[in-house]
């Protein structure tokens, strides 16, 4: 537990101290969408992701107790201030406001959950004119942005799926039966060699990568939670900083490593 807390705050410096702020906007017919915005100074922004957290998806941003908690979850959750200080603002969706217990895989896959992306996606290139919104998902995530990334067509400039739930999971579908060539966008896979989660498969990913680029991680901290959870390989604990620093870089039409070790 000192390891971790040591890597959090590592994480979180000096990035934590940029502003962010919490944007809502009306969706679908008295549906809000709210999502939690972190951005780099004025003039310093390069492109725009949409981090899709796992599990329901819910991230709570109207509950100020579930803010002080986000900085110790979902790896895209508390990565965010580095894609943010190397010059993407993140923007962290929550679950819609029609989806009070978080959002199950038929939604994330249906066209009213895209539609509230649309949404958002619209908003910010409003805020940031002339720059390539990404879809980015982990784990349950990834069934949002592989979804909306085939439904919104050009309007997204790429979709990463990182820890990508390959398969049906508790009487869900997840992307078990997706065609990741419907994505018409640039597509990256992001894998942890040893992701011990067993609806998250790095054979799965691998048997990919003559389609799609893929960055294999491997290495890290300890596990310090359940092999699906966000504290494990599964969340690239440890390898944060590296993981996103190449997802930034692929956005960015940069060079990049397929292996972070």
């Amino acid at each position: 537990m000192v390891r971790l807390l040591i890597a959090i705050s590592l994480l979180l410096s000096p990035a934590a101290l940029m502003a962010e702020d919490i944007v809502t906007l009306p969706t679908r017919g008295g549906v809000t969408q709210s999502y939690l915005l972190s951005a780099p100074d004025a003039g310093k922004a390069q492109a725009v992701a949409i981090l899709f957290p796992g599990a329901a998806g819910k991230v709570d941003l109207d509950r100020e107790a579930a803010r002080q908690v986000l900085d110790r979850g979902n790896f895209l959750v508390r990565s965010r201030r580095l894609l943010a200080a190397g010059g993407i603002p993140a923007a962290v969706m929550d679950a819609p406001s029609d989806q009070p217990n978080g959002m199950e895989d038929e939604f994330r896959l249906g066209a009213a959950h895209a539609e509230d992306i649309a949404k958002v996606v619209t908003d910010l290139k409003s805020r940031f004119p002339g720059l390539p919104v990404f879809l980015v998902g982990t784990s349950r995530g990834t069934i949002s942005a592989a979804a909306a990334g085939s439904r919104l067509d050009k309007a997204v400039g790429g979709v990463v799926l990182t820890a990508t739930l390959f398969l049906a999971a508790r009487r869900q579908p997840g992307l078990s039966g997706f065609n990741f060539g419907s994505i018409p966008s640039p597509l990256l896979f992001v894998h942890h060699l040893n992701d011990g989660c067993a609806y998250t498969p790095y054979s799965s990913a691998k048997q990919l990568a003559d389609r799609y680029p893929l960055v294999t991680v491997s290495g890290g901290m300890p596990p310090q939670s359940k092999p699906c959870e966000a504290m494990s390989e599964h969340g690239f604990l440890g390898r944060e900083a590296g993981t996103v620093e190449t997802i930034a870089r692929w956005m960015l039409k940069q060079p990049y490593s397929r292996e972070i070790n």
